[in-house]
């Protein structure tokens, strides 16, 4: 056998979805088996979720599993005498997260370990929309400006780069039957690169990478908090069924590839965001031009929207921190003041954190409330789209990518400059 032959081999070997379920078994996942029940695996839905075929339920634009599903096949009940499970009731979990633009939900299945079980779905938040609107702010806010900013820019670049080559390999979910799905939530995605890979090998390694020599501390601690931080979310992807080892390994070295071309340029990248005159200008229209061109890439999924949230993200970000810059309100610390030393926590320190996290949360949630109600209803009268079917709006490029831009562009803008402001207002900079 060739060299070449041997590495096609190989790749086959990584992407079988057997080696997925493999993991999950190992790990105590399990999938209720229905007696009778016909083992076939679901017909492909155009190449991009083979193990789902949605079907219209009632008229109401939702969506359910076609096949066996809690007892019920296609609509009937499944035969006789066939609730046989290999997991017991008390071990049965549903699926994570409900996709409400898709309707799709979560099969049950079974839990042997949910030590495991709580690990690996902890993993994966650490790629998930809450966790970049908590964590990114906190160390802006509380820890140093500096680094959240140069961290938000590669973030971009690298999730950005991600996105655009799922839609552009646009190789399917692995396959269920034999995976089981544990979450849904993406699975209008394609599969390769896992940019939950991507992220979790991206965010830790640039914190180390931006904070050592910056800041006083052992440079093992740092990297064994990364291995261990981008292992978990590796791990947790594979656990929920959501990649094969593959896609894993492809984002991981993806990821790596984008920070040694790139994080050399961040500290040009974030001087010019926040010095350079006209930089508001640039960035919004680079950013609002790249969403643009990733639109174009393939039919609707929500790799779509997310693209649009990271890239207005980024720009209100940028923009925020120009402006801040420029009055004043956020500095800084001098050079002659390197390395930091990590403070000692005090009752007062503490206070002060938690009053920041909490008042900044509550402002940056009630704009995100505000401006997705007031950018979608706008969209909607802009490109003659009825306002009435929110899900099929969501759907159509012009409102999706104005809604995502707009709102989470007001959202970064109020993490770098508004939230910063009411904070020196209410003496809590």
């Amino acid at each position: 056998m060739s060299l070449r032959q041997r590495l096609a081999a190989l790749l086959l070997c990584l992407r079988d979805p057997q080696k997925v379920a493999s993991f999950q078994r190992l790990c105590g996942v399990e999938e209720p088996r229905l007696a009778g029940a016909d083992a076939t695996a679901p017909e492909e839905r155009g190449g991009r979720n083979p193990d789902r075929a949605a079907v219209p339920e009632g008229g109401g634009g939702k969506l359910r599993r076609r096949g066996v599903r809690n007892g019920v096949r296609n609509g009937e009940p499944a035969p006789a005498g066939g609730r046989e499970s290999q997991a017991t009731l008390p071990n049965r979990a549903q699926g994570l997260r409900r996709n409400s633009l898709t309707g799709e939900e979560g099969e049950a299945f079974g839990v042997r370990n949910w030590l495991l079980f709580y690990l690996f779905s902890f993993g994966t938040e650490l790629g998930n929309e809450f966790f970049y609107i908590t964590f990114f702010p906190f160390w802006i806010w509380n820890l140093d400006a500096l680094v959240g900013r140069r961290l938000v820019i590669l973030w971009v670049l690298v999730m950005y780069l991600g996105q655009c080559a799922k839609d552009v390999i646009r190789w399917p979910r692995p396959a269920s039957p034999p995976v089981v799905k544990l979450e849904v939530f993406y699975n209008s995605e394609y599969s390769m690169p896992s940019t939950h890979a991507m992220s979790g090998t991206a965010i830790p390694l640039t914190l180390v990478l931006l904070t050592y020599g910056r800041w006083q501390y052992p440079l093992m601690y740092g990297l064994v908090v990364a291995t261990c931080w981008c292992s978990l979310v590796c791990l947790s992807r594979i656990y929920l069924g959501m990649h094969s080892i593959l896609d894993i390994i492809a984002g991981f070295l993806y990821a790596i590839f984008i920070l040694t071309v790139f994080y050399p340029y961040v500290e040009l990248i974030d001087n010019f965001n926040q010095i350079y005159k006209y930089s508001p200008l640039i960035i919004i229209s680079l950013h609002l031009a790249l969403g643009i061109f990733s639109f174009t890439l393939d039919t609707w999924s929500t790799s779509r929207g997310d693209t649009a949230q990271i890239l207005g993200s980024g720009a209100g970000i940028a923009c925020g921190s120009h402006i801040a810059y420029r009055i004043g309100i956020m500095s800084d610390p001098s050079l002659d003041t390197l390395p930091l030393t990590i403070p000692s926590i005090t009752v007062t320190r503490f206070g002060k954190v938690m009053l920041r996290i909490l008042i900044g949360m509550v402002f940056l949630l009630l704009m995100r409330i505000v401006m997705k109600k007031i950018t979608i209803t706008l969209a909607c009268k802009m490109f003659g789209m009825k306002s009435d079917d929110i899900r099929k709006a969501r759907q159509c490029m012009e409102i999706e990518l104005t809604y995502r831009y707009v709102t989470y562009g007001m959202v970064g803008l109020s993490i770098t400059f508004l939230v910063p402001c009411l904070f020196f207002f209410i003496g809590l900079s």
